[in-house]
């Protein structure tokens, strides 16, 4: 079954143009977005191309047949194939290409073409280089095969090109290498098979070709930029004997050559013969001052630089100082440490002093401490002096903040415990005896309305063991120290009116028959207080009624009179 190679040429160029469009557009957003136009591109003296190549040909060959009919066959496309070019150019825009495709074997045909020719291109400093070319040379086609009535050997025979693409830079290797986006070709084939039969006959092809690959590109044809010298000195203002760095920096500098540097200044001595060079200002008198810096890779325009870094040498100053403190904030009888930092513009040695609105402060050298035993809350202001051998003086002030003493944090209160070790038959039951002890416990949740209560329910060892043996029992023993806990809270919230979300009922290991009662006040923590306590779950221990015990009537027999 055979391509319609006139249906592939139009998609080969619809595919290109789409290509081209979307490369175009692609680069115009990518562009728009930038405030200024980018660098100019280097321009290659030689593009070496290398890639993907399809050819879609259109073309019959009429084969004459041993009884003396004509078999007619067309060429089918060749999806896969390979593609080479080198590129000279003279200038910016025209130069000479040689290129050499192959495409093997396809359906029934295949071609190689080498062939050479003018190209022309219009780089852009954006990195989109279109170009167009016009290419002849010879072809070495075979097919198009169909045993056994026909068979074209490869032939070699004259061809012609004409098409063009587009390059886009990438940023690789110095924007020395490029993707070509496309490259569509109409090609034109002539080849004579000859007279023989089954294997004669001629071909005239008109073939499309879609291309792809990478453009390797070497030498630049547009002139390097002219070398450029800036040069700055650090630092630009200085007392007489301080050393001052002249460092210049040259840009568009050929890397393949050997710049040389020279420095000079009008009354000024500068010492270095690279971009790096020295000032002494030992002799210098107060004053402004310019140096002048000079790079060379050659003689010719473009290859030298000249730059220029003035400085400034001031009159003497005098010192100056500032201080810090840490920490800056304090509890009262706290210490701190202050330290002093002077400067002498003139390198000067200097002396320190220390004085405080508050406490005691000791210290001759740079730092000192100052204790704040004694001082009240508030701010104390340090102020540090400092004097060189020259009787000039700078003083500098810090201040230390003294927090107010902080309010002891509250406690928890232990109020009074209940025992449960009198009612044998119901040991968890809150018995009248208890009514005085939570009767204080009410009265201290009322008078301190942000506090709760927390309620400790205890038992002894032998009721835990007593309760385990029945855990599994269809009527078990309770948690005897949970059972007590919530006991409690429930006689305090029925009987004394303290609203139960203020109640917290814990367990405790005491290892005794009693529920201890305790006060929270607002801000104290529990558990730090009283540790080693766990929290009941409520919703499986039920509170038990307080109901008396039924009164039993005992029938005693009368004795026997004697």
């Amino acid at each position: 079954m055979y391509s319609r190679p006139l249906g592939s040429v139009g998609r080969i160029l619809l595919m290109s143009c789409a290509v081209g469009l979307g490369a175009s557009s692609l680069y115009g957003q990518s562009s728009n977005s930038q405030p200024a136009a980018p660098a100019e591109q280097p321009v290659s003296r030689v593009d070496v191309f290398t890639g993907y190549s399809y050819l879609a040909p259109h073309g019959t060959v009429n084969t004459p047949q041993p009884n003396g009919s004509v078999f007619s066959d067309r060429y089918a496309s060749i999806d896969y194939g390979a593609i080479g070019s080198i590129a000279y150019y003279f200038n910016r825009y025209f130069g000479g290409q040689v290129e050499y495709a192959n495409h093997p074997d396809g359906r029934n045909d295949g071609a190689q073409t080498i062939q050479g020719g003018p190209i022309f291109r219009y780089p852009t400093s954006e990195g989109i280089t279109p170009f167009v070319h016009a290419l002849a040379g010879a072809v070495y086609l075979g097919g198009p095969n169909a045993e056994p009535y026909a068979a074209h050997a490869y032939t070699w025979g004259p061809a012609l090109t004409a098409g063009g693409g587009l390059d886009y830079n990438l940023p690789f290797f110095n924007h020395h290498i490029a993707l070509r986006l496309f490259q569509a070709d109409y090609e034109y084939f002539h080849v004579n098979y000859g007279p023989e039969t089954s294997f004669g006959g001629r071909a005239n092809v008109n073939a499309a070709r879609l291309s792809t690959g990478l453009v390797w590109k070497f030498g630049n044809i547009v002139p390097p930029p002219p070398v450029q010298y800036a040069c700055s000195a650090n630092p630009t203002s200085v007392y007489p004997g301080d050393p001052i760095t002249i460092t210049g920096t040259a840009t568009n500098l050929n890397p393949k050559k050997t710049a040389t540097y020279s420095w000079s200044g009008q009354g000024v001595t500068v010492k270095g013969d690279t971009a790096t060079a020295t000032v002494d200002t030992t002799s210098l008198q107060p004053g402004n001052y310019t140096v002048t810096g000079h790079v060379s890779e050659g003689q010719k325009p473009g290859q030298f630089a000249d730059c220029t870094a003035n400085f400034t040498v001031k009159q003497y100053e005098p010192p100056t100082v500032s201080c810090s403190v840490n920490p800056s904030t304090v509890n009262p009888g706290d210490t701190v440490t202050v330290t002093a930092t002077g400067v002498s513009p003139q390198n000067r040695p200097l002396t320190y002093s220390y004085s405080a609105s508050a406490g005691s402060i000791s210290g001759t050298g740079n730092t000192a401490t100052l204790s704040t035993t004694g001082a009240p809350a508030g701010t104390i202001t340090v102020t540090a002096n400092v004097a060189d051998d020259k009787g000039q003086t700078a003083s500098g002030t810090c201040s230390v903040t003294i927090n107010a003493p902080a309010p002891p944090a509250p406690k928890t209160q232990t109020l009074c415990s209940i025992n449960f070790d009198r009612d044998k038959r119901r040991p968890t039951r809150v018995d009248n005896e208890a009514k005085a002890c939570l009767d204080d416990v009410a009265l201290n949740a009322q008078r301190s309305a942000d506090a709760k209560v927390v309620v400790v329910g205890n038992e002894t060892d032998k009721e835990k063991a007593e309760a385990a043996k029945t855990a599994k029992r269809k009527h078990p023993l309770p948690d005897f120290a949970a059972q007590r806990a919530v006991n409690t809270k429930d006689y305090l919230v029925k009987e004394k009116g303290i609203d139960a979300s203020r109640i917290e009922v814990r367990t405790g290991s005491a290892g005794s028959k009693e529920v201890e009662n305790y006060l929270v006040p607002a801000g104290a923590n529990f558990d730090s207080d009283v540790p080693g306590t766990t929290a009941v779950d409520e919703s499986g221990v039920k509170a038990q009624p307080r109901k008396a015990l039924a009164t039993r009537h005992h029938h005693h027999a009368a004795k026997k009179q004697q």
